[in-house]
């Protein structure tokens, strides 16, 4: 998502919820305290031997916060808020390239050392607080300069290029992006001393924020691109899972499924035959069905997430048989008809299936809101913003899914012993 974008509540017990705000998550409750890295068997996740579910946020904004003094708290105060809450796992950025205000990446292979030692802090944070993290690694969109920059930077260093879409096959823009991938994966962290690759708080790498390609809409370049990378990461780091960073949408590959994407275009990404390539672990969907189908009516946006929804849960269990996590969803408060209820009933009903999934074998592990926020920081609301200490009935929904997938990961290692 670019970071700009613009019934009934779901509620605890009053002994569960009153336990859940004095914080009686512990490490162990959340599942995310860890001695070993994240895998995958068939379509599920396992983390020391157990079954793995998902509930958490994203954040994007983690690093820049961090790099400076001055705001690093809001990140110890979110990573406190998820705890609490229950949750297990935070999307981050780990790129920030060419911005004219503290860019990670200034220009190819040059870094400023305070936002490194930012996402140290977010990292090191993180495992404070028994948060998993899957760290992205460039966007798709020109906030934070995307691969636009990366096309630009290979602009000013004589490259013909002609397209933004050129990111994925001019060969001097790929080596800018690997070098990248490398400084990032073996990264000592300045906090902990562990080198990226080698920490188990990182839940997995993410390619790319929601990869599109106008210049080949089938799929077919993307595809080639995400097989390149894919093995570029797994020769540096074979430990951590991998994931594209996928919106969902289907390619050339799937004919018959186009119906399922968004006005039935194609988008440039392949959902089944990106996830195929074997280097990717898990697969992704996002689920904006107010700005992919703007005008629509609510019900028919509501009749879209189901579908959306089902169709992919259908295809990572019987198709590509890996694991998939809902990577991004949210309602924002900035259009037309919101209210805090609606939010609560649609993540209650996303929660529902997420957890319906995982109870019955299935291939749906888990969920990531769009955003978490901390108290005071009006200049990142987008309308999706969740500020937990403002909203204690959207706290409640989110508690009651930690606990169902807590209670899940204990049943299923019972299971486990007694078999």
């Amino acid at each position: 998502m670019s970071w700009f974008r613009t019934s009934c509540c779901i509620l605890l017990s009053s002994l569960m919820f009153l336990n859940i705000k004095q914080g009686s998550y512990c490490r162990g409750e959340t599942q995310a305290a860890s001695s070993s890295f994240a895998q995958t068997k068939g379509n599920h996740f396992v983390m020391n031997g157990r079954s793995f579910y998902l509930n958490g946020f994203n954040a994007y904004w983690m690093m820049y916060m961090a790099s400076d003094p001055s705001t690093r708290a809001k990140v110890t105060s979110v990573f406190q808020q998820a705890s609490r809450y229950g949750m297990n796992i935070a999307r981050t950025w780990a790129f920030s390239d060419g911005v004219s205000y503290r860019p990670l990446q200034s220009s190819p292979s040059s870094y400023n050392e305070d936002m490194f030692r930012g996402l140290d802090f977010v990292i090191s944070e993180a495992r404070n607080y028994g948060v998993h993290v899957i760290l992205s690694l460039v966007n798709n969109f020109d906030d934070y300069g995307g691969r636009k920059q990366y096309v630009q930077w290979a602009k000013e260093r004589g490259q013909a290029i002609n397209n933004d879409d050129d990111f994925y096959n001019n060969t001097v823009v790929k080596g800018y992006y690997k070098d990248h991938v490398k400084t990032v994966l073996t990264r000592i962290n300045s906090i902990t001393g562990v080198a990226y690759k080698d920490d188990t708080t990182i839940f997995s790498w993410e390619l790319m924020n929601e990869p599109r390609c106008q210049l080949d809409p089938s799929g077919n370049l993307l595809q080639q691109w995400v097989k390149e990378m894919g093995a570029h990461v797994k020769s540096i780091d074979s430990n951590h899972l991998l994931e594209i960073g996928l919106e969902g949408f289907y390619g050339g590959t799937t004919p018959e499924k186009k119906q399922f994407n968004p006005s039935n275009l194609e988008y440039g990404s392949d959902f089944i035959a990106n996830n195929l390539i074997p280097e990717i672990d898990f697969a992704s969907i996002h689920i904006y069905a107010e700005q992919w189908l703007q005008g629509a009516s609510e019900e028919a946006q509501a009749d879209f997430v189901d579908k959306w929804v089902r169709v992919h849960i259908e295809d990572c269990n019987s198709v590509v048989r890996k694991p998939l996590i809902m990577g991004e969803f949210g309602k924002s408060y900035k259009l037309p008809g919101y209210t805090i209820e609606k939010r609560n009933t649609y993540f209650g009903k996303l929660y529902d299936v997420i957890y319906g999934s995982a109870s019955s074998d299935g291939a749906c592990a888990g969920g990531l809101f769009w955003q978490l926020l901390a108290q005071g920081m009006d200049n990142f609301r987008d309308g999706y913003d969740v500020v937990l200490e403002e909203s204690p009935s959207t706290a409640s929904v989110i508690a009651q899914q930690s606990h169902k997938l807590t209670e899940l990961t204990r049943h299923d290692s019972n299971v486990t012993k007694t078999t």
